[in-house]
């Protein structure tokens, strides 16, 4: 288990991280999302053992990861750019991974090259950016980690060796029990492939719950009534967004979608569908609404 208790991080008179706090399970896979400058990408370098908090602690295994190699060995990381020595080819890579990483499987490693099809001896800064992503896909995942940790994952990557590395990801974790935790901006992507999902913004996680329970506590309402005057709904029905195009009114409402409904079928409505919302729009009123929609601007 990965445990980022009241993590606090300040960089000059910029505070990155206000009090974090992140339970990822063993065995998860736990997308981290939020706006640009929300903190992911620091919060991630705290988790693998790169950056000291300035309050609070990071636990894998219930011991702090920071200068703690034995932990740090259990964590593999891809980050939004990754690192790699300037001269170095595909094979002086493994080698120097290999020496890092005490479950290192050079049978897997070369198992992978008929995946990723890239030649061991190419210098890895002559290759294009996608295919430099393969490469750090081709050797995080041959240390064979207990917890994989990304930042833009596929950001790069074609839509074939998209589906091709999550693939391989996803049977790690039916497999091995790998853990895996992903910053991504590409939600649609995530709602496919997580079961845990923390939202971020301004430093502080806002809720983490696994995704079943997040859309099942808000919902989208469609409505249609019978006449153009619009009944005033109860008060208290926490109604995070209306909009309309005509009769047909649109309603996001924190609740279940049972109980919703039925409070609002009192108001004598021609029709009522209540839908899924994804994860995207979920992200979009859970950081406030209206006040998070596109603006519309003229130019």
């Amino acid at each position: 288990m990965i445990e980022v208790q009241d993590l606090v991080k300040r960089f000059g008179g910029t505070t990155a991280l206000d009090s974090a706090c992140v339970t990822v399970p063993d065995g998860a896979v736990y997308g981290l999302v939020g706006p640009n400058g929300a903190g992911k990408s620091t919060l991630i370098r705290h988790i693998t053992g790169v950056y000291r908090g300035d309050r609070g602690q990071v636990l894998v295994d219930g011991e702090p990861v920071y200068e703690n190699p034995e932990k740090k060995a259990l964590v593999a990381a891809i980050p939004d750019e990754w690192f790699y020595f300037p001269s170095a080819t595909v094979r002086d890579m493994m080698r120097f991974y290999r020496g890092f990483y005490p479950n290192f499987d050079t049978d897997r490693y070369e198992r992978f090259k008929e995946v990723f099809s890239i030649p061991e001896k190419s210098v890895i800064r002559r290759l294009s950016k996608g295919m430099q992503k393969q490469v750090a896909f081709w050797l995080t995942m041959s240390c064979r980690p207990k917890y994989l940790v990304l930042d833009e994952p596929v950001d790069g990557l074609d839509p074939v060796m998209r589906r091709q590395v999550w693939s391989l990801m996803m049977s790690d974790v039916a497999e091995y029990g790998t853990t895996v935790l992903v910053s991504s901006h590409n939600l649609r992507e995530l709602e496919d492939v997580c079961d845990h999902v923390g939202i971020m913004s301004k430093g502080r996680v806002l809720l983490e719950r696994s995704l079943s329970d997040l859309q099942e506590n808000i919902v989208k309402l469609q409505v249609v009534w019978p006449t153009e005057k619009v009944p005033v709904l109860p008060a208290d029905l926490p109604v995070l967004h209306t909009s309309h195009v005509g009769r047909v009114y649109t309603y996001i409402v924190r609740g279940s979608a049972g109980e919703i409904s039925r409070r609002i079928e009192e108001s004598g409505p021609m029709m009522l569908e209540a839908l899924p919302l994804s994860l995207e729009e979920i992200f979009i009123y859970e950081l406030g609404g209206e006040h998070y929609a596109v603006k519309e601007i003229v130019l």
